[in-house]
C-alpha cells in the first residue's frame, strides 16, 4: 500500500518576510533580549557614573561698528563706515597669532597630570571632597587619590624629549625626582628650584602630594597646542549682525577652561587695540611726510605775494575780486584735502573700490567748479588777477598747513588712547553644571544598542539556522508527519537514579509511558500506534526501522516509549537496539548490554539468550551487545537477516532502533530490511537541509521513507499559526473514583 500524501496547509511559498513570525521568534527569546537589553542599560550606567565628566565655560565679547577712516582723517560723506564682520572676526579669534600667544602665556604645552588608578581612579578622585589629600586606596601610594596639585612655571626640553611622557614622582618636603618612560633618573630637584640637567630645563611653582605619588610630565609641540585649542574653541554669533561673538570651551578641569577662554577673549581685544593703533600711526606717518611739503609750498606764496606788493606798491581788490578770492580759496583748499585723503586710499584700496571711485567723482566736480571760477578770473584787469591768484596760494596754503597741523595732533591723541573696536562683555563663567557625559542620554543609546544587538542576534540566529517549528516545515517537503510529539517536562525534569546489581551500577530511567502515561508526548505516541496500523496494512513485513538525520533527535525516545504503548494493547512487541554504536535503549528499560545483538549476529550466543523481557508485559528487548569494531560489517552479514526473521515470526511487531543517517551507513543497511520506515526530526534542532538529504540518501538506497515524526515540539509563538494548533495535544485525565 502506497503512502498518502498529505497536502501542506499552504499550497504556495510565501517569499515575502513573515512578520508574524519574526514577532513569534523574539517572544520565544523575550527573556535573552530582556536580559542583554538590561546588561547593556547597566554598562551606559556605570559608563556615565565613571566617565570624566566635561564642563562648559562661556564669555561674550562684542565687535562694535568700525569706522573706514582713522579719527582726524575722515573722509567727506563718511563712505567707507561699516560693520565688522563677525565671520571675519571669528576666524581672527581662532587665528594661530591669538591662540599661540594664549599657548605661550599658560603654557598650554605642557602636561602635568597626575596618575590615577585605571577605570575607577577618576571616579575616586571627585568623590574626594574634604581637606587634604585623600588616604591611598589599597595602599597604593604611587597613583593620586585626591587633592594633588602640581603647578609648572616653566618646562622647556630639547628636541629628543618632545612629545615624550617623563615621570615626576613627589618626595617629602617639597622634593621630586624626574625619571623617563623606562625609568631612568633624570634629575631631582625641590620646588621653586630651577634645574637644567640633560636638555630638560624645569621649574616647579607648587607641589603637593604625598610622597610617592607620581605625575605624568610632557612637553607637547607648540603647533599641536594650537591645533587642540583650536578645535576645542567654540565661536558662535549670538543672532545675525549682532556682532555679539559667544567664546566657549568644554574641558574636565572648568577652572582651566575659564582661564583659556579669559586669555583668549583678553589676547584678543589686545590685538584688535594693537592693529587701530597701528592704523592711526600709519595715517600719522603720512600726514608728517606732507607737513613739510605743504609748509614750503606756503612759504613760497608768501615770498611771492610780498615781492609782488613791493613792486607795484598797495593794491586794493574789489568786492568783485574779493568774493572770486574766497570761492577760489575754499575750492582749492578742499580739492588739497581730498587729494591727500586719495594718496591715503591708495594704501588701503584698489582704484576699483567704490569708497576710492566716489572720491574721484567729487575731485572732478570740484575741479569743474575751480575751472569755471579760472575763466571768471580771465575777465579781471590783469593787476586784479595777479594779486588775486597769490593771495590765493597764500589762504590755500594757511588753511591747509594749519589743518595738517591740528590733525597730526588729534592722530597723537587717538594712538595713544585707541581702544578699538572689540570690548568683552562677559568674562568666562561656568554654564551649570556639566555638560557632559549625558547619563540619561548614554542610557537610553546604550538601551537601545543593547535591544537592537540582541535582535539582531537572534533573527541572525533564526536566519543561519532555519530548524523545523512545525509540521508543516516537514510536509512541505513532500514527507507526511504521523505524530507530532510535545516536549515533556516530565522527562526533562526526571534524574536518573543507580540501581546496583550484581556487575556494576546502571542509569535506570523509567519510560514516560510507564511513570506519566497521560503525558501529551505519550498521548502522540499513541496516535502514532494508531497510524502505524493504517501504515503497515500492505507492508510485506512486521518490521518498523525508525531512524534520523543526526543525533540529538530522540529516536531512542521514540522508539522505547512506542513500543511500550504498542505493547499495552495486547501485542508482543520486540524493541531492537541497531545502533552497536552508541545505542542505550537497555539504560532506558533498566538492563544491560552485556550480551546482545553484536553477539548475536558474531554467533557468540542464540536469539533466545540475548533476547530479554522488560517490565511491561509484552515487550521484549534485543540490546546493543558488546560495542563491535565492525558494526557496518555485521549488519550486513546474513546473519542480521536471519535474525530479522526470526523476530518477525515470533513477534506481533519488531521495531529497530537504527543510528542517525546522516553520521553512518548502518541506517541504509537496516532500512533494506524493513518494509516500513520513519524518520524522527527534532524541534528547534533539525533542519529542512537535513530532512532532504535523508529522505534523498535513504531513496538512493531504494528506501521509501513512509513518513516523519517531529520529537519536542514546543509552544513557541513564532510556530504559532494554522496547523500547529492541530498538532498541540491536550491533557484528559480521568477523574478519581
Amino acid at each position: 500500500m502506497q503512502p498518502v500524501s498529505i497536502p501542506s496547509p499552504q499550497d504556495h511559498d510565501d517569499a515575502g518576510i513573515d512578520l508574524r513570525k519574526l514577532l513569534g521568534t523574539l517572544l520565544d527569546h523575550k527573556w535573552p533580549i530582556i536580559g542583554v537589553t538590561v546588561l547593556f542599560c547597566l554598562g551606559g550606567a556605570l559608563y556615565g557614573m565613571f566617565a570624566t565628566p566635561i564642563y562648559r565655560t562661556t564669555a561674550l565679547v562684542q565687535i562694535e561698528k568700525k569706522s573706514g577712516t582713522v579719527p582726524g582723517l575722515e573722509m567727506g560723506g563718511d563712505f567707507n563706515a561699516q560693520a565688522s564682520s563677525a565671520r571675519t572676526e571669528i576666524e581672527l579669534l581662532r587665528s594661530r597669532s591669538v591662540i599661540g600667544q594664549a599657548v605661550d602665556n599658560l603654557h598650554l604645552d605642557v602636561q602635568a597630570t597626575p596618575q590615577r588608578f585605571p577605570l575607577i581612579g577618576d571616579y575616586l578622585v571627585r568623590r574626594h571632597r574634604g581637606p587634604g589629600l585623600a588616604e591611598p586606596f589599597l595602599g597604593l601610594e604611587e597613583y593620586a587619590w585626591g587633592g594633588e596639585k602640581i603647578d609648572v612655571f616653566r618646562f622647556d626640553v630639547d628636541p629628543q624629549w618632545a612629545g615624550k611622557r617623563l615621570v615626576l614622582t613627589a618626595a617629602d618636603n617639597g622634593a621630586f625626582s624626574l625619571q623617563d618612560g623606562e625609568g631612568k633618573p633624570l634629575l631631582q630637584g625641590r620646588v621653586g628650584e630651577a634645574l637644567d640637567q640633560q636638555g630638560i630645563r624645569l621649574q616647579l611653582r607648587e607641589l603637593q602630594a604625598r610622597p610617592g605619588t607620581r605625575f605624568t610630565l610632557a612637553k607637547t609641540n607648540r603647533l599641536s597646542a594650537i591645533r587642540t585649542y583650536r578645535g576645542a574653541l567654540e565661536l558662535t554669533e549670538l543672532g545675525q549682525d549682532t556682532g555679539l561673538i559667544t567664546v566657549a570651551m568644554s574641558h574636565p578641569d572648568s577652572q582651566h577652561a575659564s582661564r583659556v577662554v579669559d586669555e583668549i577673549s583678553r589676547l584678543f581685544v589686545q590685538q584688535n587695540v594693537e592693529r587701530m593703533s597701528a592704523e592711526a600711526d600709519g595715517s600719522l606717518q603720512f600726514l608728517r611726510t606732507q607737513l613739510p611739503e605743504v609748509r614750503r609750498d606756503l612759504e613760497k606764496a608768501e615770498d611771492a605775494l610780498n615781492d609782488y606788493r613791493k613792486r607795484h606798491g598797495s593794491v586794493d581788490i574789489g568786492m568783485e575780486t574779493s568774493t572770486v578770492l574766497n570761492q577760489a580759496v575754499g575750492l582749492e583748499t578742499r580739492i588739497s584735502e581730498l587729494k591727500m585723503q586719495q594718496a591715503e586710499l591708495d594704501r588701503r584700496f584698489t582704484r576699483e573700490h567704490p569708497t576710492y571711485k566716489a572720491l574721484l567723482m567729487q575731485i572732478q566736480g570740484l575741479t569743474q567748479r575751480k575751472n569755471e571760477i579760472a575763466r571768471r578770473m580771465q575777465g579781471l584787469p590783469e593787476t586784479q588777477q595777479e594779486l588775486l591768484r597769490l593771495s590765493r596760494d597764500v589762504q590755500v596754503g594757511t588753511a591747509i598747513y594749519t589743518q595738517l597741523l591740528n590733525r597730526a595732533q588729534e592722530l597723537d591723541l587717538v594712538r595713544a588712547g585707541t581702544v578699538g573696536n572689540v570690548r568683552i562683555v562677559d568674562q568666562a563663567v561656568l554654564e551649570g553644571g556639566q555638560v557632559a557625559p549625558n547619563r540619561t542620554l548614554i542610557m537610553l543609546v546604550a538601551t537601545l544598542v543593547g535591544a537592537l544587538l540582541a535582535i539582531g542576534v537572534v533573527l541572525l540566529r533564526k536566519l543561519l539556522n532555519p530548524s523545523l517549528e512545525t509540521p508543516e516545515d516537514i510536509e512541505q517537503l513532500g514527507l507526511p508527519v504521523y505524530a507530532a510529539v510535545p516536549f515533556s517536562e516530565c522527562q526533562a525534569h526526571f534524574k536518573p537514579r543507580r540501581r546496583r546489581t550484581a556487575d556494576s551500577p546502571v542509569q535506570v530511567s523509567p519510560l514516560l509511558a510507564l511513570s506519566q502515561p497521560h503525558d501529551p508526548a505519550v498521548e502522540a505516541l499513541r496516535s502514532l500506534r494508531t497510524s502505524l496500523h493504517f501504515i503497515m496494512l500492505g507492508a510485506q513485513d512486521n518490521r518498523l526501522a525508525i531512524s534520523g538525520p543526526g543525533p540529538q533527535a530522540g529516536k531512542s525516545f521514540v522508539c522505547a516509549n512506542l513500543a511500550a504503548v504498542v505493547a499495552q494493547t495486547g501485542k508482543r512487541v520486540l524493541l531492537v537496539d541497531v545502533d552497536m554504536r552508541k545505542g542505550h535503549l537497555h539504560s532506558l528499560l533498566g538492563m544491560q548490554a552485556d550480551t546482545g545483538l553484536s553477539d548475536l549476529l558474531a554467533g557468540r550466543c542464540d536469539f533466545a539468550d540475548v533476547v530479554r523481557p522488560t517490565p511491561i508485559e509484552g515487550l521484549f528487548l534485543l540490546p546493543r551487545g558488546q560495542i563491535p569494531p565492525n558494526p557496518s560489517e555485521l549488519l550486513m552479514h546474513p546473519n542480521f537477516t536471519a535474525v530479522l526473521e526470526q523476530a518477525s515470526a515470533s513477534y506481533d511487531l519488531v521495531i529497530l532502533d537504527t543510528p542517525p543517517l546522516l553520521a553512518v551507513t548502518d541506517a541504509t543497511i537496516v532500512g533494506r530490511q524493513a518494509a516500513t520506515t520513519l524518520i524522527v526530526a527534532r524541534f528547534g534542532l533539525s533542519s529542512a537541509r537535513e530532512i532532504e538529504l535523508t529522505v534523498r540518501r535513504f531513496a538512493q538506497n531504494g528506501i521509501e521513507i513512509k513518513g516523519a515524526i517531529l520529537n519536542g515540539l514546543e509552544k513557541r509563538a513564532s510556530a504559532y499559526g494554522y496547523g500547529h494548533a492541530a498538532y498541540h495535544h491536550y491533557e484528559y485525565k480521568s477523574d478519581n473514583a
